[in-house]
Order: structure tokens, then sequence, then C-alpha cells
């Protein structure tokens, strides 16, 4: 862990249970390999494969993933994407976008939360009840979009 980091064990969640569920930002630390489904409401369905990256950077981690997205027609493009996560002193969890812009907020206690985006609304539900096995999955629904996005994660 980064010296610098003020956030350390000592942060712990609202309510971590005892079945291994993470308590603060150093047990999101690492690799994870990443499996994504992008389930639009047309049916069709276009698929992420590739690695997610948390790294100390003063006292946030650095999230990035990078990998492989395959469209229904098999075309297959290069993504990525960052985030800057941030522990509050009460232990919940700010998610930033990469430019500082504030995101969204969750913990083990309260695994879910909403951000709207013009009309567009998103709604998280983080799954960590099999540790360190994750899961995240967005609805997001409004004039622009509608789709169901299911994040896998696991220790690479």
């Amino acid at each position: 862990m980064n010296s610098n980091n003020s956030t350390g064990r000592d942060l712990e969640t609202a309510a971590t249970s005892g079945n291994g569920s993470p308590s603060c930002l150093e047990d999101f630390v690492g690799a994870w390999q990443l499996n994504r489904q992008i389930l639009q409401s047309s049916g069709e369905a276009f698929l992420f494969k590739g690695q997610a990256n948390f790294t100390w950077s003063d006292s946030h981690l650095l999230y990035h993933e990078s990998g492989l997205v395959t469209a229904p027609d098999g075309r297959a493009l290069q993504a990525e994407r960052t985030y800057l996560w941030r522990q509050q002193a009460s232990g919940k969890i700010d998610v930033l976008f990469d430019d500082n812009r504030y995101f969204h907020t969750f913990s083990t206690a309260e695994p879910r939360a909403e951000h709207l985006c013009g009309d567009d609304h998103y709604v998280v539900n983080y799954v960590i009840d099999h540790w360190p096995r994750w899961e995240s999955t967005w609805q997001v629904t409004g004039p622009r979009k509608d789709y169901k996005m299911i994040s896998l994660y696991q220790r690479a």
C-alpha cells in the first residue's frame, strides 16, 4: 500500500460481513480478469473480455480497464476506461470519472447507486458475496440508451 495513503484498513465499510467481502480500497488492489455482457433492449449482445487494474495514486485507487469488445456482427474493437475510487471516512467508496467528476457512491452495506447523465438514468448493483469474485450490474434507461451491462471480476 502507498505510504501516502490515509485510507488504510482502519476505514471499514458500515457492514463488512464475515464472508471475506472487501472492507477497504486495499482489497481491490491488483489485476482482475474482466468479462462483460452488454445486453441491448433490441436483444443484441456485445461482449467485452479484458483486464481491470487497481493501482494506488496518492490516497485513491486508479481503476483502468482495457480489452476487446466483440459486436453482435463479429467486429472486434479495442476499448478502455479509467475511473478514480476514493474511500470516505465513513467507509463508503466514491467513484469518479478520470477527470474528477463525480459518478456514484457505494459500500458493502449499500451496494446500489444511481447516476443521471442528462435524461439517461444509470442504476448499478454491486454483488460481492463471493469475494474475491464480484460483479456489477448496470441498468441504463433513457431516451438515448437502453441496455443492461453485467461485469464479472475475478483475480487475474
